[in-house]
């Protein structure tokens, strides 16, 4: 039996996108390998999932990381 629990790093008023359970957060409630974050309002923190396909799509046309494979669905 452990005698000190590990608890999530993190603050009240910093928020966050639980990648497990697919809802904000506020603080540390979920560990830090299943979230996104922090962010400094819910507003933007909702919006996580959106801004990571946005950033992956511009990190996969860029041509400094493009190393000539294709990606899925052929593209590339």
């Amino acid at each position: 039996m452990a005698l000190f629990k590990k608890r999530p790093a993190g603050k009240p008023g910093e928020w966050y996108y639980c990648l497990e359970h697919g809802t904000v957060e506020e603080g540390p409630q979920c560990r830090a390998a299943d979230r996104f974050g922090p962010y400094a309002t819910r507003e933007e923190a909702s919006h996580a999932m959106e801004r990571a396909r946005e950033r992956e799509e511009e990190w996969r046309r860029d041509p400094r990381w493009n190393d000539g494979e294709r990606g899925p669905g052929g593209e590339g």
